[in-house]
C-alpha cells in the first residue's frame, strides 16, 4: 500500500491516539563548533518547544499510514526517513492538529535543495541545530549531560539494535535520547559551499562509538537519503 506521499510501505495499524509530549526550551546562548573546519560560533536561541523524544513509529504510522523502518515496533524511533519525509510529516501533523504548516514542499520526485519555510507559522517543524544542542546540553557545558551508559543507547550497550524511546535517563530539562539511539535531522544546511544541500544530523546512533555521541558532534546527509539509524524530533516556534 502507498502512503499519503505516494511511497510504498508496510501499513501499521494504530487505533488509539498516540501522544507526543512537547517540552518548553528556554531562551539562551549556545556555542556550536565544527571539528572539520575548527570553527566556533554562538547563537542566541529563542524560546521554543521540542518533543521529549524522537518521533516514534506509532506516531509516524498514525499520521502517514506508513511504516518505513527496518526494525518494527510502535515505541521504537521511526528511521529510514529522509529529511523530506520528516518535513512532510511535520506539515501533516500540523494540519491534523489545526496548526499552520511551516513548510512549502514540492511533490516527491520534484525535490531540490530548496524548501520554503514560513517563520510566522505555529505548526511543527524540524529544530535548528542550535535549538537541538541548546536543548541537549540543558545548561551543561561538557560533552554529555550525564554518564553515557545511563543516558544513551550506543554501540557499547545497544547490542547493535535500535531501542525504544525513553529507556534511558533524560537530561535536566526532561529530554530523552538526545544522544544515541538515532541521529536526528535538523533544519540547517551543513556547509553549502562544500556539500551543497546536505543537511545536519545530530546526536549519534545505536551503532555509533562513544565519540560520536556528544552534544557538539555534527554529521551530514543528503536530504533524500534514508538510513536505518536516522530519525527526527519535532519542534515548534513560540509564536507571539
Amino acid at each position: 500500500m502507498c502512503d499519503r506521499y505516494g511511497r510504498r510501505h508496510r501499513v501499521a495499524s494504530v487505533d488509539a491516539p498516540v501522544e507526543h509530549r512537547m517540552i518548553a526550551v528556554p531562551a539562551g546562548p549556545v556555542t556550536l563548533s565544527d571539528r572539520r573546519t575548527e570553527r566556533r560560533w554562538t547563537v542566541e536561541v529563542a524560546p521554543c518547544l521540542l518533543s521529549a523524544h524522537p518521533v516514534t513509529q506509532a506516531l509516524y504510522a498514525q499520521v502517514t499510514g506508513g511504516s518505513p523502518s527496518t526494525a518494527q515496533g510502535g515505541r521504537l524511533p521511526v528511521e529510514g526517513v529522509s529529511f523530506w519525509d520528516a518535513a512532510r510529516f511535520c506539515d501533516a501533523l500540523s494540519e491534523r492538529e489545526g496548526l499552520m504548516p511551516v513548510y512549502r514542499i514540492p511533490a516527491e520526485g520534484e525535490e531540490s535543495d530548496e524548501i520554503d519555510r514560513d517563520g510566522s507559522a505555529d505548526g511543527y517543524r524540524l529544530p535548528t541545530e542550535a535549538e537541538w544542542e541548546h536543548a541537549c546540553r540543558a545548561g551543561t557545558d561538557g560533552p554529555r549531560y550525564g554518564p553515557l551508559d545511563e543516558i544513551a543507547w550506543y554501540r557499547g550497550n545497544s547490542e547493535e539494535r535500535i531501542r525504544e524511546v525513553g529507556g534511558k535517563r533524560p537530561n535536566a530539562w526532561g529530554f530523552h535520547d538526545m544522544l544515541g539511539n538515532v541521529w536526528e535531522w535538523c533544519w540547517d544546511v551543513y556547509d553549502a559551499e562544500v556539500y551543497g544541500g546536505y543537511r545536519v544530523l545530530r546526536g549519534g546512533g545505536w551503532f555509533d562509538e562513544h565519540w560520536s555521541c556528544r552534544a557538539s558532534v555534527r554529521r551530514r546527509s543528503h536530504p533524500t537519503f534514508r538510513v536505518d539509524d536516522v530519525g527526527f524530533r519535532l519542534a515548534r516556534s513560540v509564536v507571539r
